[in-house]
């Protein structure tokens, strides 16, 4: 295993969780207006109850430079306070030049990062040379336009069956594993190819969005993604979590509560199917 994957499989023990929380600071759903304040206050309500977290870079980019000072001292409470977990920068980058790369493993130091793969591999061999942190391929996202590009049939260079282009990307992002640092992106709106991606990719980590807000099928998304052991998945909430309360004095505790009984959720699915070796 890499040492990406193991740090993820000892966070999900230590916590007996597969909950990833997403901080997505939204300034029109906030319940208080400062953003690092906000992203501390989520975090030390939740840090026992959760393998990962994940800053999506697009709600701090967009605050400007203020932004930016958020995210690094959210960063810096993860650490302080939750330094076991997993934390994924959602970024979704997908270009040639190796500074995208660069940022999110060295600048801001993330232990993951999400990419997408429509420029070819070329875009993620920078990402990959960090053989120590986790790479989530796009495959098969949660948003309904999905089916845009990604049900498409193609067929494979060397010929044979035609296949939904998430498919081949799941094909693809399994053969570029050399480091064992390769993980998916796949939606929990969509058990269905969930389960047939964890069947092209038995030992993957999959980072599972949608389960919260998007109300993905969370039971049937647990049974079809994760390995054999009970492991290598990753379920992301984030509005739900986030904004359970707008209350500016009770948001923490409606956020722990909320995190807690999702996670309280995915522990009693995995119990029922005998797949506990993830919990603690």
């Amino acid at each position: 295993m890499s040492g990406f994957v193991d740090k993820l499989q000892a966070a999900a023990r230590s916590n007996g969780s597969l909950l990833c929380v997403g901080l997505d600071p939204d300034p029109s759903l906030m319940p208080v207006e400062d953003v690092a304040a906000f992203n501390r206050a989520i975090i030390e309500a939740t840090s026992d109850l959760v393998c990962a977290y994940k800053p999506n870079l697009g709600f701090f980019e967009a605050l400007g430079r203020g932004g930016f000072d958020a995210l690094e001292q959210t960063l810096a409470c993860i650490r302080e306070k939750a330094p076991n977990a997993v934390v994924i920068g959602d970024a979704k980058r997908g270009d040639v030049h190796r500074f995208y790369a660069k940022a999110l493993f060295e600048t801001w130091e993330f232990d993951a990062a999400t990419v997408h793969p429509y420029a070819g591999r070329d875009t993620i061999e920078h990402f990959l040379a960090y053989s120590d942190r986790g790479v989530f391929v796009l495959c098969r996202t949660s948003n309904p336009g999905a089916r845009d590009f990604q049900d498409l049939a193609v067929t494979p260079p060397y010929g044979g069956d035609t296949m939904p282009l998430f498919e081949w990307v799941a094909m693809q992002a399994q053969s570029w594993n050399d480091a064992g640092n390769v993980g998916l992106v796949v939606g929990a709106t969509y058990p269905d190819e969930l389960r047939r991606v964890r069947e092209m990719c038995p030992t993957l980590p999959i980072l599972l969005p949608g389960v919260g807000a998007q109300q993905g099928a969370l039971e049937a998304s647990l049974e079809n993604g994760v390995d054999e052991r009970g492991q290598n998945l990753i379920v992301s909430a984030s509005r739900s979590v986030l904004y359970a309360s707008a209350d500016p004095d009770g948001y923490p505790e409606a956020a722990r509560r909320e995190a807690q009984a999702l996670r309280d959720r995915i522990n009693a699915v995995l119990e029922e199917r005998g797949l506990t070796e993830a919990r603690g």
